[in-house]
Parts: structure tokens; C-alpha cells; sequence
């Protein structure tokens, strides 16, 4: 059985393009030209795969992407826009896409993305397991019971939430806006100390030497990033 890629986008010349280009990797595709017209659409169907534009005319791709995550569900999201600036992709990922590709784009290069992104979320989710592990640490997203070098470590609801961020994406840059918007739920009226505070905590708790930390870096100008 084909897989089947859902294309959300409103611009009938762009999703023929797409529709195309996926018909010719042998996959199935489905069209939803608004954002709650995708969100109506997985509410009744699973698909491997959605390409997502992020200007659509009733909301923002990035919205439907968080709404759909809201609801667990987890299927691979690659955003296709011509919105090529960092912050874009950088909060696109932030909010739950597992990847961002520019327009123009190489439709040879966009299928291989695509094909590649359906394996291997099929190969995860078989190996699925609750133990997320990264260098020294291991978290179990079960128990939400935190490890480093096998010594559990107790952290609070906020420094829970937090490591989870980090420990799901290691090596992305995280600004303040989207660290507050995981842990605390909005991007609205951030508190850059609130959020240092909690970031002081972990490395108080993970680094050999807070002063000096080698886990939780700061990356100047934008915010941070985690390195196992």
C-alpha cells in the first residue's frame, strides 16, 4: 500500500506541483487548501507525511502544526514556504516540524526529503520505547524520572519540562521565545529572568561546573542549546 502525504496549501499551482512531484514517488497525496481544512481532515484520516505552507488564508501553518500536536497527533510535518528567514525555521521546528525546506526547491531533492522522512519515522516508531537517551542523560518520558550517568536527579515540573525540550531536539538553538512558549505555554509577555532562573537551576543540578557549563550552552544573541 502507497503512503499517503496530506499537502496543505492554498495556492492551486503550488500543490499541483507537490501533488505531482509525490504521484511520482509513488506516493498518494490528499489536498487540504486551509489550515481547519487539514485539521478536519485528521481528525477522520492518518497519513505518513504532511507538507505544510506556513501562509494559508484562514491561520498560519505554524498554528495548525501546534494544534495538531496539541492532539497527539504525531505524524512527520515538513514545512514548504518561501519565508526563508533562521526565525522561521527555527520556530517551525520549534513548534513541532520535523523539517523546513525553502521555495523554490529541487523536486528530485524534496522527494528524497520526503521519502526519507516517512522511513524514518516508520523505523522510530518501531523501536519505540519511553527511555529518551542523550551522552550521560536519560529521561523517561513515563515516569518523567531524569538520569545522568544513572544517578537520578530530581527536577521540578518547570526543569522537567525544560530537559524534555532539550533532550528531545539536542543540538538545536532554542531563543528565549520558544523555550517560553514549551515550558510556560505562551509567547506572550516572556520573562527573560523567569526563564534564566530555570536555566541556572539545570545547570546547577547537570554541570560539573555551572560557571563553566558544557551541557546547556549559551548561544550569544540567541538563546540556547543542548549538548550531550
Amino acid at each position: 500500500m502507497a503512503d499517503k502525504v496530506l499537502i496543505v496549501d492554498d495556492d492551486p499551482a503550488i500543490y499541483r506541483l507537490l501533488e505531482k512531484i509525490m504521484r511520482s514517488y509513488d506516493l498518494e497525496t490528499t489536498v487540504a487548501d486551509s489550515g481547519n481544512a487539514a485539521l478536519n481532515l485528521l481528525k477522520t484520516h492518518t497519513y505518513d507525511m504532511i507538507l505544510m505552507d506556513i501562509t494559508l488564508g484562514d491561520m498560519e501553518g505554524f498554528e495548525v502544526i501546534k494544534k495538531l500536536r496539541s492532539q497527539g497527533i504525531q505524524t512527520p510535518v515538513m514545512i514548504v514556504s518561501g519565508r526563508n528567514e533562521d526565525y522561521d525555521s527555527l520556530y517551525g521546528l520549534s513548534v513541532g516540524a520535523d523539517d523546513y525546506v525553502t521555495k523554490p526547491f529541487r523536486p528530485v531533492v524534496l522527494g528524497a526529503k520526503v521519502k526519507a522522512l516517512i522511513r524514518r519515522n516508520k523505523n522510530m516508531v518501531l523501536g519505540q520505547s519511553d527511555l529518551l537517551e542523550c551522552g550521560p542523560f536519560t529521561y523517561n518520558t513515563s515516569t518523567m524520572r531524569f538520569y545522568k550517568g544513572g544517578e537520578e536527579i530530581t527536577l521540578s515540573s518547570k526543569e522537567n519540562s525544560l530537559m524534555l525540550l532539550f533532550m528531545k531536539h539536542p543540538g538545536q538553538v532554542f531563543t528565549k521565545d520558544m523555550i517560553y512558549e514549551h515550558v510556560w505555554g505562551t509567547s506572550v509577555a516572556i520573562d527573560d529572568n523567569a526563564i534564566m532562573v530555570y536555566i541556572n537551576r539545570l545547570r546547577g543540578k547537570i554541570e560539573e561546573n555551572r560557571q563553566k557549563p558544557e551541557h546547556i550552552v549559551t548561544v550569544r544573541g540567541l538563546g540556547y542549546r543542548f549538548m550531550p
